[in-house]
């Protein structure tokens, strides 16, 4: 099996150096397992778009020299795949149409079924994929096991809001399947939503893959470093040294400053994630 990673940042704003952490490792990760590396925008969230942000992630796959071994796709251009993905589990009745709002369903975030036996038309409603009372465990190759019983952790879930807009869970499962993705290398923030992305590959009919979610780099406040959290825009014009600090927080043998592709190409050859910080959070303060 030739080993295929992704990167796959959301134009929800400018990557910050928690981005950069994350496709520094999925970079060296695939290429140290002689794999290609994928990039993919993930922008099916319109309404979240910040302008100029997918520019910048351009800029910056420029400045710091990564390559994808593909040419990058964007989700939105993928819009019929997504629907066809519906209507395949549309056909299987493991979909069905919700008419709840957020203030219907007020502070509880496990959804009960509301919907579930109504048999609503789906026009201009929410749809949700049927869950089961099981345990979905994966190994992780650096947090270890993970399981989650999605009936009691989280209930029924949004693949397609009111609005149309496709849900993140889909559309990620979707694509990582029509690009043979095998690895999976991001933040340990996404580490909840395994479980329901290897649920929806199952009734899709898709392999399931490897993950690994790195730990996090954290503020000053405690908090990881975020779009929300108003995370320092990278600043391109001092790429060598922030790659540099990259491969530092992830615990990686030190490099020589110099052209970011010398960098990583260097990186590449002294990957090994046994040196990765273990738990969730990396014991440093970035910006």
């Amino acid at each position: 099996m030739v080993y295929k990673g992704r990167f796959a940042p959301s134009p929800t704003g400018p990557l910050h150096f928690g981005s950069l952490i994350t496709a520094v490792a999925s970079y060296c990760d695939a290429k140290a397992n002689q794999g290609k590396w994928i990039v993919r925008i993930e922008d099916t969230d319109i309404p979240r778009i910040y302008p100029d942000s997918e520019q910048h992630i351009l800029k910056c796959l420029d400045a710091f020299e990564f390559e994808s071994d593909v040419e990058i796709i964007y989700q939105r251009n993928r819009l019929d795949l997504y629907h066809a993905a519906i209507e395949q589990l549309k056909q299987k009745q493991l979909v069905y149409a919700c008419e709840c709002t957020r203030k219907m369903l007020g502070s509880n975030h496990i959804y009960l079924g509301t919907c579930r036996e109504k048999h609503l038309d789906f026009t201009n409603q929410a749809i949700r994929v049927k869950v089961s009372d099981q345990n979905i465990c994966f190994q992780d190759r650096l947090q270890g096991q993970h399981c989650s019983n999605l009936i009691t952790d989280l209930g029924d879930f949004v693949l397609k809001r009111r609005d149309g807009i496709i849900n993140y869970q889909l559309a990620v499962v979707v694509d990582d399947y029509l690009q043979g993705i095998t690895h999976v290398v991001r933040g340990a923030d996404l580490l909840d939503n395994t479980e329901r992305q290897i649920w929806l590959g199952q009734l899709l009919g898709y392999p399931q893959l490897e993950y690994m979610h790195l730990p996090l780099a954290m503020n000053a406040q405690g908090q990881k470093l975020s779009k929300q959290n108003l995370a320092q825009a990278l600043d391109i014009q001092y790429a060598p040294e922030l790659l540099s600090q990259a491969i530092s927080a992830l615990g990686q043998p030190s490099i020589e400053i110099d052209q970011p592709h010398k960098m990583l190409a260097q990186a590449i050859t002294q990957w090994d994630i046994r040196l990765i910080p273990k738990g969730t959070e990396i014991q440093r303060i970035f910006n």
